[in-house]
């Protein structure tokens, strides 16, 4: 806010005034003058020990310069801004310089209470803005400011209301950690240690409370620093879980933050199991939820079965929702016990539920009435499935023929080239296997060239198929 007076401190009297006014540096002889600045920078006077007074001596008294000669007061005296250890404080030049011209500005302060007016600098300064450093935390000062010409300082002009030295204020802010954004879940008797930063100026205020109540000492330990708070619980109980709200405060400034945690522990087991029914190799359960759920929700049941001859467990069910099922694939002749266990994040319950009496899988009184065996006639005539294919072969490398023949009984296989029979020549190798033919034909010539046949003779009929076989020889050069 901008302010222009030209009245004096009332906290300073009259004649005080006007000793400091006789206190104001005289001015300089011409060509030694500070350059005129934007902006001036002043360390705040140290207080210096009172000169031993001398012996009084008749005071001459010097005519009060004429009003002419002095400047104005200087215009629009404004605070621009404070801190924890410095004020700056900005003006206009005096409408009036005075007949003398203008030599500069002396900045004065008066700590409240105090009677004396402080110059900031030791000589005028050609400024119309400066900043009083190294001030101290809770100081409350009064301001004024005069144009000054060699004819000596004109009327002040000061700032209506004094101004506090304190820390700049900065509104509060609390920094969750991302995995305290959702439900934090520990086990019972594991330690809960939150870290939760924080900022904010001056030094913030922080309190936790414990679902709207204060926390208990004897369980939750809180340290807070400058800029963070630590909640700390030794062995977690399930008493523990619930809403923990972080205050934090800066004067009438505050920021909050809810975290929620949540302490289990291992469920119980089922409160009460029975065999409902048996059948064939099936039998049918059904059991009761656990009173205790470890403060947490279930993940489902697992179900076990055990025979009574081994007495060895065997899961035959894991995280299963419903509370009856079905258990089959029994062996005909064994008894079987079965068991449920709950589960929950901490893992299964620490003991199951064992079925009180025991499942009889009982053999089944079926006679068996076996039917007269038909025996089915499989004979049939040769038939080729895969006929002979025609084959181009080169001299002197060995070639093969394939079909595949279906008969019953097994019918005779004769080859023939060109209708002679070939059966007994070394030179061809013929191979019958699962109804598959082969006739291999050893280092062909052109000779060997011609039509091949073969036929398959049984007492119901008798097939053939034909291809054809070139040997080509080979170019010459």
């Amino acid at each position: 806010m901008m302010e222009k007076t030209t009245s004096e401190d009332p906290a300073c009297s009259p004649e005080e005034t006007a000793s400091e006014s006789a206190k104001v540096p005289t001015a300089e002889p011409p060509g030694e003058v500070a350059v005129s600045e934007s902006t001036g920078e002043e360390q705040v006077p140290k207080p210096q020990a009172p000169a031993p007074q001398a012996p009084a001596a008749p005071v001459t008294t010097k005519p009060a310069p004429p009003s002419e000669d002095v400047p104005s007061a200087p215009l629009l005296l404004t605070l621009e801004d404070v801190s924890n250890s410095s004020v700056t404080v900005s003006w206009e030049p005096p409408e009036r310089l005075g007949r003398l011209g203008l030599q500069g500005y002396v900045l004065e302060l008066c700590r409240e209470g105090a009677s004396e007016w402080v110059p900031v600098s030791a000589r005028p300064m050609m400024v119309t803005q400066q900043t009083v450093r190294n001030l101290a935390l809770g100081d409350k000062l009064l301001l004024r400011v005069s144009a000054v010409s060699s004819a000596g300082a004109g009327p002040p002009a000061m700032l209506d209301q004094p101004v506090h030295i304190r820390e700049n204020i900065e509104a509060p802010k609390i920094r969750v950690p991302r995995h305290l954004r959702q439900t934090y879940i520990r086990q019972v008797g594991e330690t809960v240690n939150l870290q939760i930063p924080f900022q904010g100026k001056p030094k913030p205020q922080a309190t936790w409370t414990h679902n709207g109540h204060a926390l208990d000492s004897q369980r939750v330990s809180v340290r807070t620093g400058d800029q963070d708070s630590i909640l700390f619980i030794r062995s977690a109980q399930r008493s523990d879980s619930g809403r923990y709200e972080l205050t934090v405060h800066v004067e009438d400034l505050e920021a909050k933050a809810a975290i929620d945690i949540l302490v289990i522990e291992k469920p119980g087991p089922p409160s009460s199991i029975r065999l409902l029914d048996v059948w064939g190799c099936n039998a049918a359960l059904q059991w009761t939820p656990p009173q205790d759920t470890g403060n947490t929700e279930l993940l489902g049941y697992t179900v076990q079965k055990a025979d009574k001859k081994t007495g060895q467990w065997f899961t035959v069910l894991e995280r299963y929702h419903p509370t009856t099922c079905t258990i089959s694939d029994l062996i005909i002749g064994n008894s079987y016990s079965f068991r449920v266990f709950s589960e929950n994040l901490c893992g299964l319950s620490a003991s199951a539920t064992i079925t009180k009496e025991l499942a009889h899988i009982q053999k089944a009184d079926i006679a068996a009435k076996p039917k007269g065996f038909i025996e089915r006639d499989f004979s049939e005539a040769p038939s080729f499935t895969q006929p002979l294919a025609d084959h181009t072969s080169t001299p002197g490398y060995s070639t093969q023929l394939f079909c595949s023949v279906r008969a019953s009984p097994k019918p005779k296989i004769i080859w023939m080239k060109n209708k002679m029979e070939i059966q007994g020549n070394p030179k061809y190798r013929a191979l019958s296997e699962q109804g598959v033919c082969t006739l291999e034909i050893r280092k062909p010539s052109p000779f060997d060239s011609g039509v091949y046949t073969c036929k398959a003779i049984n007492v119901l009929g008798e097939a053939s198929v034909d291809c054809r076989l070139e040997v080509k020889a080979s170019a010459t050069h």
